[in-house]
């Protein structure tokens, strides 16, 4: 299904951080990695955007797909996976997590982007209509202005090498 355009926003901020999530699994699989590098950089990403994205996902997008009881059961699980990530985020941010720490939290992270853009915004296209879903976009607007618009940059610790 086309991703409505109300959403687009978030679905392009999804994209940055499967980046990520892809960039850090094929690292974890070339054995080559620097934890506190890549720490960093999703302590970057968290702060620059997904901290916000979280915020407007849980103010706005939930509570509006929780008001229809197909959708209520997903948007628990997601919240519920929103605390474990944060706690993923914050001990990036003071450097503790380890390497297997680092693979759980990129398949995870990886996993629930991916729950909310297969089952929760299909979904939501599905059962809301389009007042609702330009109501819903606005308001998502407004929640994500303050979050950086571009994907951050690997540095050169997380940057993913040719094979040798």
């Amino acid at each position: 299904m086309l991703r409505d355009k109300n959403l687009v926003p978030l679905s392009r901020q999804h994209q940055h951080a499967l980046a990520l999530c892809v960039r850090l699994d094929r690292a974890m699989q070339g054995g080559e990695i620097e934890l506190d590098a890549w720490q960093a950089e999703i302590q970057q990403l968290f702060e620059g955007e997904i901290g916000i994205h979280f915020a407007a996902e849980e103010k706005e997008l939930f509570p509006a797909a929780a008001r229809f009881v197909e959708l209520k059961s997903l948007v628990d699980e997601l919240v519920t996976e929103h605390v474990f990530l944060r706690d993923c985020f914050a001990r990036a941010a003071v450097r503790s997590l380890g390497q297997r720490d680092l693979g759980d939290f990129g398949q995870k992270l990886a996993q629930h982007i991916r729950k909310e853009e297969r089952q929760l915004f299909e979904g939501m296209q599905k059962v809301m209509s389009e007042p609702e879903l330009a109501s819903l976009g606005a308001a998502l607007d407004e929640a994500l202005k303050d979050a950086s618009q571009a994907c951050a940059l690997p540095n050169e610790a997380t940057r993913l090498r040719p094979s040798r």
